[in-house]
């Protein structure tokens, strides 16, 4: 059980990215297309967070042209290049998919100033 801790420690990323619930992040995720790759923005809110250690990740909802996106990446995945903060929000709750059912200015989250 050791070794396999020591393993999971080794090839996890050293500055993995600070975000909590209902931040509002862009995420910068490299995308492979034949032989080229490039790197493609997805922003949004941080709806939740799952697991722990290597296998973590983090839920980044938006909504694009009046229909609702979710995508869901690995923290430690070499496609993440960076994670920026944009701005922190302020919950109460672990998991926001209660957002899922809003609409406009209900769906935002307060901004911690």
């Amino acid at each position: 059980m050791d070794a396999l801790k020591l393993i999971e420690q080794s090839s996890m990323k050293e500055t993995a990215p600070q975000i909590e619930i209902g931040d509002f992040v862009k995420v910068y995720v490299r995308i492979k297309e034949g032989d080229k790759s490039r790197i493609q923005m997805f922003e949004g809110t941080v709806i939740a967070k799952k697991h722990g250690g290597i296998n973590e990740t983090f839920t980044v909802r938006r909504v694009a042209h009046g229909c609702g996106v979710e995508r869901v990446f690995p923290i430690h995945s070499p496609s993440v290049d960076k994670v920026e903060v944009v701005r922190n929000g302020k919950v109460r709750r672990a998991k926001l998919y209660y957002l899922r059912d809003r609409v406009g200015k209900a769906a935002k989250v307060k901004s911690r100033v």
